[in-house]
Formats: C-alpha cells, sequence, structure tokens
C-alpha cells in the first residue's frame, strides 16, 4: 500500500503540531508546510509596502497579487524551508516582531484566507506534503488522504509552555500562561472567518502524556494504515 500523499494536521493551539509535523515530513521525506508562514508572508509585504494593516480592502488586494512560494531549497542556515514572496526570499524576515504584531489582524480578514487558500491547494497538487495550520482539513484540504487533529488538554499545553520558557532562561508565570491558552481556546472557537474544528472523517490524537517522539511514532504507524478500507 502506498502511503499517504498528503497529510493535513490541524490541532488546538500549542498542541505540538508544528514540532511533529516537521519531525514527520522528515522521517517521510514530504515538504512541510507551515501554513501560517503564508499569512505572515502577506503581513511583512503589506509592512513592507506600507499599506496600513487595519485597510481590510488594501491588504486583501496586496494578497490576491501577491504570490507565495514556499519550498525545500536554500542555504543551509537553520531554516526548515525557505519563504518566496513575488521571488524575494522572507525566510527570516517574516518572523519579525513588526509581522508577529499584525499577522493576527491580516490573518482574519476573508479574502486574505481565500486567496491563500488557493495557493495552499496548488502547493499541495504536488503532492508529498504535511500542511500544518487551522481548517486545513476542513477548508483548504478536504480531500486529504490523511486528516489528523491533535489535542491537549490547556493544562498539559501551559506546562509544555512553561517549561519551554524556562528551558530558555525566559521569565515564566504557570498561571498567566495558563489564562492566556485557554482564552487563545475561546476565540479559536468562535472565530467568525474560520472556526476551529476537526473534520468529521479526521483522526483525533490525544497528546496528553505523550514525548515528541511517540506522537511521531504514533502518526507514522498512521501512515501505513489504508484509510480507504476503514
Amino acid at each position: 500500500m502506498t502511503k499517504p500523499t498528503t497529510i493535513t494536521i490541524d490541532g488546538t493551539a500549542a498542541s505540538g503540531k508544528s514540532t511533529v509535523a516537521a519531525l514527520l515530513s522528515k522521517k517521510l521525506g514530504y515538504l512541510y508546510l507551515d501554513t501560517g508562514v503564508m499569512y505572515r508572508a502577506v503581513t511583512w509585504a503589506v509592512l513592507h509596502e506600507g499599506v496600513a494593516v487595519d485597510n481590510e480592502e488594501s491588504v486583501s488586494a496586496l494578497a490576491e497579487r501577491l504570490t507565495i512560494n514556499v519550498t525545500t531549497d536554500g542555504p543551509a542556515d537553520g531554516r526548515p524551508y525557505t519563504v518566496l514572496a513575488n521571488g524575494q526570499d522572507v525566510t527570516w524576515a517574516i518572523r519579525a516582531k513588526e509581522v508577529e504584531a499584525h499577522v493576527s489582524r491580516v490573518s482574519s480578514y476573508r479574502r486574505v484566507r481565500v486567496a491563500l487558500t488557493t495557493q495552499q491547494r496548488h502547493i499541495a497538487a504536488a503532492g508529498s506534503i504535511i500542511m500544518v495550520g487551522r481548517d486545513i482539513g476542513t477548508v483548504v484540504l478536504p480531500q486529504a488522504d490523511l486528516k489528523i487533529f491533535m489535542r491537549a488538554s490547556a493544562e498539559e499545553r501551559a506546562r509544555r509552555r512553561y517549561k519551554e520558557l524556562l528551558g530558555q532562561g525566559k521569565p515564566a508565570n504557570y498561571e498567566e500562561i495558563l489564562t492566556a491558552i485557554q482564552q487563545r481556546d475561546k476565540l479559536d472557537e468562535a472565530n467568525p472567518v474560520s472556526p476551529f474544528i476537526p473534520a468529521t472523517d479526521a483522526i483525533m490524537v490525544d497528546t496528553d502524556n505523550l514525548t515528541i517522539e511517540e506522537v511521531v511514532a504514533k502518526l507514522s504507524k498512521l501512515c501505513e494504515i489504508d484509510h480507504s478500507k476503514i
């Protein structure tokens, strides 16, 4: 049996889906695409061209004419992939604080999401891809070969983030992190543009009490199952 060529991984915020997807893609030899980088690329372009972030019409028009490519090519500088905006390498530029501060607003615009969904489907058409983000299995790639929805309790996700920050030598308050995650969950569930729900045929993977390696191993086994017979 051949492995699924299109795999979607959705999940709750801070559930570890991006980390797991990156590791699984290396194991399978697939392209790993976190769709969030495409929204960052649009945000970078908005700021680069001096477009007002709160001008939905102008931001949407820019998104509709911007071509974004994500490839495995590029310099060996620690990047998991290369992000190109109209041919310009913006892989590291989209990680700037200015982009971080405005990407949520940009990604909330309906026409921006529609424009990027079209580009994401085009990239996925080549196959051998693991795509991560929100509404990937429900909206972007509803016909994907394998859909996974990762979830973990808010307490577990807060604990992981708390340990991560401490490991980086940064100050961290568990209760504040937990409250922020719980608030993010409520906003995600109520999002009118992209409500955060799993696809009806997604396989639910609970990551509580599992290490990253154990989750990757679990997903690897799922890739070996003939889902057409389930």
